[in-house]
């Protein structure tokens, strides 16, 4: 397998990668002029899809086939040029993650009606495949997974009626954030809490500043819940910083998201599966481009839970593929 450095030499390995394992499977065909765009929504800065593009790189070289990975930096406009250049470049597949539920649905047509196979994953549109033109999502079922942790901080810590529970969240307005908060706002509806929303954006030091000026400001909060792996990362440090004795849960895996599930700290996270992600929207695009086989809708969550009960299972291989 071989590495081409990008457009830029991005925090995370933005990368041209072509596969040649998969060469020896089927000797018949070249697939390596088989080009997948991986087009993440997020910040190149941002952790989280290590574990992503780990899976992204297995696959290219599983199948045989080039993927280019690149990231939209929270950007719709970045994000469109992105897209243009690569249709514009004759690319067989996209996998996209779809954060804004209208910035994309002209140019994801566009794509399909010129014979490009088009997956999302880790974000997909809110209303799934009736609001974007696309084959299938391989990620996380939001608004259940955002209820099971819900309900979860509830039945532990005894969250009722009036409480206040804050959800800070890297970028509010992302699909993701929307969904997961519909769902744990709906478990804390029933016992009739409220919930408030802060944005912290990807960058650690800045998310533990605002946080601990939120709670500093709302000393009568009862709960922090998470609704991103960078909030969460940092909910523990952030009560501790402000005085405070709470609960805190959230979403998505970390080295020290689980060194504070181990010490008690933290109740419980959602695990999302990211190398899943990854892994299956480039082998289930490169398999519809290959052969024909229509992509499936793929749960990489469920809605399972890393708690004090399992976590060691997570340690070895938090970030690289949990």
């Amino acid at each position: 397998m071989k590495f081409k450095k990008s457009l830029a030499a991005l925090a995370l390995s933005t990368a041209l990668v072509a596969g040649g394992a998969a060469l020896a499977k089927d000797s018949d065909h070249d697939w390596t002029g088989i080009d997948i765009l991986v087009l993440h929504w997020s910040q190149s800065s941002n952790p989280f899809f290590e574990a992503v593009n780990s899976g992204v790189i297995d696959a290219a070289e599983d199948q045989g086939v080039t993927v280019d990975i690149q990231f939209g930096e929270e950007d719709p406009v970045t994000t469109s040029n992105i897209l243009e250049t690569a249709i514009a470049n004759g690319v067989e597949a996209i996998a996209v993650a779809i954060a804004d539920d209208n910035a994309y649905d002209e140019i994801l047509c566009r794509a399909k009606e010129a014979g490009i196979v088009v997956v999302t994953l880790n974000i997909d549109d809110s209303q799934g495949a009736n609001g974007i033109c696309r084959l299938a999502f391989m990620g996380q079922n939001f608004v259940e997974s955002g209820y099971v942790l819900g309900k979860r901080m509830i039945e532990e810590h005894g969250l009722k009626e009036g409480d206040l529970v804050f959800t800070p969240v890297e970028a509010p307005e992302g699909t993701y954030a929307v969904l997961r908060h519909e769902g744990v706002a709906k478990a804390l509806a029933e016992i009739g809490a409220t919930t408030e929303i802060l944005g912290t954006g990807n960058d650690h030091g800045q998310a533990l500043s605002l946080m601990t000026q939120w709670l500093l400001g709302h000393p009568d909060a009862d709960a922090v819940i998470g609704l991103g792996q960078t909030p969460t990362s940092q909910a523990v440090q952030a009560i501790k910083d402000a005085g405070l004795t709470i609960p805190a849960g959230g979403f998505d895996v970390s080295q020290s998201i689980l060194k504070n599930i181990e010490d008690g700290e933290l109740t419980a996270a959602v695990d999302q599966q990211p190398y899943s992600q990854g892994y299956y929207a480039v082998t289930q695009a490169a398999l519809a481009v290959k052969y024909g086989l229509y992509p499936s809708e793929m749960d990489t969550g469920g809605a399972g839970l890393v708690d004090k009960t399992n976590y060691k299972a997570a340690v070895e291989w938090a970030g690289k593929v949990r």
